[in-house]
């Protein structure tokens, strides 16, 4: 969000000049503060801070910047500098040295009257007044930010920890113009401090966190193989807000957009009032090996390895059955189009994570989309939705909304963030710059995938055993079979098909799903000879499914600016050693 910050730094540098002191209410002299800026950077060079700007690599930018600032073209250029290429992340922190009278103080009451772009937005932090109005325009968030004016930051920032970091601390420094009422700070921190996430649930140490909060984290890869129906425990977790408490007991879904004035339900109704059905199916993250595109160019979002992907056995209502109850019928279908969810979970303003999926795949008897109240044969976790989740089988992992509260049958798809604004896919050409969310069309299936879980990326393995094992999943979305997986030990030169199976070891597989129906995915194992004389092997997998789609050879050509849909070829390097060594 924060690409090219030395340059807004820079330009605070200058708005400092002329919002306080002997400049501020002289418009004339304010403009010559800024021309002084312009000059400042486009002059000579043989001045240290003008060589540490053009170390950075920026310092053209940052000239043409400026100078366009002389022309009145400023603002747009610093626009398009803050959204510059997201490969561009290093930072240069900037001091301010301005000679500057003493920052005034201001009372809760006069923040509190600057809340608009017309009035100018003011914000307090730690004790410190911001005025962000001329950052809320060059912000992708600023409606979120609009919602804190005239107000404390600290409570937004719980919400969103991601921004508790020193550049961020950084940009917000140049905005500051004064110091809060020392009583009205008493009243700030003696009032009752809300940490949004205090009641998230406890979580198993073995997970590799992403994401403290909200909480996102996976497991070893190599327990993913371990067992065909992944435990609770260690499913990956995927959360966008805090997890909310639920109470079963006053727990309530809503089903409308149908005649006859929809449908509410408890948790016993639904539980009680239709048959139970339990669908064994793979979740998988969209995001899932997002760190192998950060190899090709820096992408945004958690940095998810291979892991991002679990295997479980869901229990529940069919959505089917539920939506004919509320009055889906020939009628709705000739105008219905889509299937709305809304979760429990919400962000500071209120707004519920949502999703939706076309509603030929939610009334579809083949679809056998769930809403899911058990989990491995248990109610399920808080992590996962409890009481009651949406489980789309085959459908990207952002559909599958958890703690429903809502459903809605519509002409229209959802209009949540998370459905018009996250989770699609973008050619390798398109940057932050040009990318227009409206043009690409939400992510619902997913593609053939696979990823080797044994061994890890620079294991050491022994020449003695004369073998390699090699170890891990496959799965493709839209009910598609996995039919293949080829396994190389030299690059991907020569190949081997892996063997697969749908079951633990030593247990009666899962019986052949019917066509259409693959909904989780196949574990597949190979021991293969020791290349003689070989030091170093690079292991590739790749899978197959049966419409015969198979994983792509690099990330490079499937590159996106979210990486998201990554699944090229898995590749692991592991050296070989001699059994003295």
């Amino acid at each position: 969000m924060y690409h090219n910050i030395n340059a807004m730094l820079l330009l605070g540098r200058c708005r400092y000049l002329t919002r306080f002191g002997l400049l501020a209410p002289q418009r004339p002299q304010a403009s010559a503060a800024a021309a002084w800026c312009a000059v400042r950077l486009v002059g000579s060079s043989s001045n240290s801070e003008d060589q540490r700007w053009e170390r950075t690599g920026h310092g053209p930018n940052l000239r043409q910047a400026l100078a366009g600032l002389l022309a009145g073209t400023g603002a747009a250029l610093a626009y398009g500098l803050h959204h510059h290429k997201a490969e561009q992340t290093e930072v240069v922190s900037v001091q301010v040295q301005a000679q500057t009278s003493q920052l005034p103080v201001f009372s809760q009451e006069e923040v509190t009257k600057h809340r608009t772009l017309k009035d100018g937005v003011w914000v307090t932090y730690k004790g410190g007044v911001y005025d962000i109005t001329d950052f809320i325009s060059m912000h992708p968030g600023g409606d979120k930010i609009l919602l804190a004016a005239g107000g404390a930051l600290e409570p937004f920032w719980a919400l969103y920890a991601v921004h508790n970091q020193e550049h961020v601390l950084d940009i917000l420094s140049e905005y500051k113009v004064g110091e809060l009422r020392a009583e009205d700070q008493k009243k700030q921190q003696s009032a009752p401090s809300s940490d949004p996430y205090s009641s998230d649930p406890k979580r198993h140490p073995v997970l590799r966190v992403n994401s403290l909060k909200p909480f996102n984290a996976e497991p070893p890869p190599e327990l993913l193989s371990d067992s065909y129906v992944t435990p609770s425990a260690i499913f990956f977790k995927r959360n966008h807000l805090p997890v909310p408490q639920v109470d079963p007991a006053s727990y309530e879904l809503q089903v409308d957009g149908l005649p006859g004035g929809g449908l509410k339900l408890s948790l016993e109704e639904l539980k009680n009032r239709f048959p139970k059905y339990t669908v064994t199916a793979t979740l998988q993250c969209a995001g899932n090996r997002r760190s192998e595109m950060n190899t090709v160019k820096q992408v945004k979002g958690l940095n998810w390895g291979i892991s991002a992907i679990s295997n479980a056995t869901w229990a529940g209502a069919r959505l089917r059955d539920v939506l004919l109850a509320a009055g889906y019928g020939p009628d709705a279908a000739r105008w219905a189009r889509h299937v709305q969810f809304e979760g429990l979970d919400k962000d500071v303003t209120g707004t519920m994570y949502g999703a939706s999926i076309p509603v030929n795949k939610a009334t579809s008897e083949e679809g056998d989309v769930l809403l899911a109240y058990e989990m491995n044969g248990e109610p399920l976790p808080a992590d996962h939705g409890f009481p009651v989740r949406v489980v789309v089988p085959g459908t990207v992992g952002a559909r599958n909304v958890k703690w429903l509260s809502k459903i809605t049958v519509s002409a229209e798809e959802s209009g949540s963030h998370w459905q018009q604004n996250d989770y699609k896919g973008f050619s390798p050409t398109t940057d932050w710059d040009t990318v227009d969310f409206k043009s690409a069309p939400a992510i619902q299936e997913l593609p053939v995938q696979s990823a080797i879980t044994v061994p890890a990326d620079g294991a050491v393995v022994s020449r003695g055993g004369e073998e390699v094992t090699v170890k891990g999943y496959a799965w493709s979305g839209g009910g598609r079979e996995v039919v293949r997986v080829d396994v190389s030990l030299d690059g991907g030169k020569t190949w081997q098909v892996a063997q697969l199976r749908n079951g633990d070891k030593g247990q009666t597989p899962e019986p052949s799903p019917p066509p259409g129906r693959a909904w989780a995915w196949k574990l597949w194992e190979i021991t293969a000879p020791l290349p003689p004389e070989a030091r170093q092997l690079e292991i590739v997998c790749k899978a197959v499914d049966n419409s015969y789609n198979m994983q792509p050879d690099t990330a490079a050509p499937i590159w996106n600016l979210r990486g998201v849909l990554s699944n090229a070829w898995h590749r692991v390097k592991v050296t070989i050693s001699d059994d003295e060594e």
